[in-house]
């Protein structure tokens, strides 16, 4: 991790604790201690603690009584609740993005596209989460309704670590451009019925995918215990 060396300190934590979560470097379930992360920020514990509450807030982190902080690990239900919310939200700004089209709106979605397809053609999973993270935030944007955006940051970090997560699972990084491909394109050929059900159809595909993924590993999980006992 980089020493925290400037001003103010707090808000230089937050960030550099929130990019070592969502970038995979701190993995869910993990244990954080304000002793360690201060020795390793070069920063007081009074400045990790204003980190860490911030980070709970936005849901990355939770305190657990007699045990601390810790980054919050994604459950089948926490994914079920993050992907039909995203379908939701994502299918509605979808609509109103093609809707709301202008010219640098053009660009800059073709340009989040091109960068998420230089990332999968790469095969880098870290890069590939941060661009379709990223595309999906332009929609929203582009759709121009505050309240919709309002909505979509209460949770837009726990969508990072699901998208992070869910990506690395990925094998066939064509697919991944084929559905982000045909959502674009249909916003930008102004056909917002096609674009909300494509963009909702991606989220339930890849949603329903990924929670059966860690249904099988909680699954696993029980088992093992049960045998424990």
């Amino acid at each position: 991790m980089q020493s925290i060396k400037k001003q103010p300190a707090g808000t230089q934590a937050t960030d550099a604790l929130r990019a070592e979560i969502i970038k995979g470097r701190i993995l869910p379930g993990t244990r954080l201690t304000e002793v360690v992360l201060a020795d390793q920020f070069e920063v007081s514990r009074g400045t990790v603690r204003v980190a860490l509450q911030q980070l709970s807030q936005e849901g990355l982190i939770i305190q657990v009584p007699y045990t601390g902080w810790i980054v919050i690990p994604i459950s089948s239900q926490d994914a079920w609740e993050l992907y039909t919310l995203r379908a939701a939200l994502e299918a509605l700004a979808a609509k109103l993005a093609t809707e709301q089209m202008t010219e640098s709106g053009r660009v800059a979605l073709r340009k989040c596209l091109d960068g998420l397809a230089e990332a999968c053609e790469q095969k880098n999973s870290r890069a590939v989460a941060e661009a379709d993270f990223r595309l999906h935030k332009t929609i929203i944007s582009l759709a121009k309704h505050e309240r919709l955006a309002n909505q979509y940051r209460l949770v837009e970090q726990q969508v990072r670590i699901y998208i992070a997560s869910n990506d690395a699972l990925t094998v066939n990084y064509q697919n991944t451009i084929n559905f982000h491909s045909q959502i674009v394109e249909a916003i930008l050929a102004g056909n917002a019925a096609e674009a909300s059900r494509l963009s909702e159809e991606h989220n339930t595909h890849d949603g329903e995918r990924f929670v059966q993924h860690l249904r099988k590993i909680e699954q696993m999980t029980n088992h093992t215990k049960i045998r424990a006992l």
